[in-house]
């Protein structure tokens, strides 16, 4: 019988959260310095986002695609999020959204001044200061997407 994430016992839930853990650990500590600071800022500001939003519940840290990755596991309220170093320009960091929604296309119209990458990320520039209040609203639409698109379908 093939275990799932809800059939899974609390000890299960434990180990296998120090294990994830310990990954996206390592693969923070494995990225240069000035990379690594500005994706754990990205980090402080999802989990931060994702306290303060009413609907979220508890985020899980994981990887996926070998990528610091937070979903809503708990929840389901949201689209998972991921942060990543761009390996084609040294100097930016991205913070990744599902390309099959529309989460960037909105974003693009929120806020035009931000830089892009195609309809699947926000790129950031490891020399400025992260444009915190845009990507604390940009963070918590994401958390929130399945809430929005699903009141959206009853009306």
């Amino acid at each position: 019988m093939a275990t799932t994430a809800r059939s899974r016992t609390h000890a299960d839930r434990r180990s296998a959260a120090h294990s994830s853990d310990a990954a996206v650990a390592a693969v923070f500590e494995s990225y240069p310095p000035r990379i690594r600071s500005k994706l754990k800022a990205l980090r402080r500001l999802i989990l931060g986002t994702a306290r303060t939003t009413k609907g979220v519940g508890a985020i899980e840290e994981a990887l996926r695609w070998g990528q610091p990755s937070y979903l809503t596991s708990e929840t389901g309220s949201g689209s998972t999020i991921r942060i990543d170093r761009v390996k084609s320009a040294p100097d930016l960091v991205a913070i990744y959204f599902h390309c099959q929604t529309d989460l960037v296309a909105g974003f693009r119209e929120l806020y035009p001044a931000l830089t892009y990458g195609g309809n699947r990320s926000i790129l950031l520039d490891t020399a400025k200061p992260l444009p915190e209040s845009e990507l604390r609203h940009c963070i918590a639409r994401a958390l929130t997407y399945h809430l929005h698109k699903r009141g959206t379908q009853r009306k």
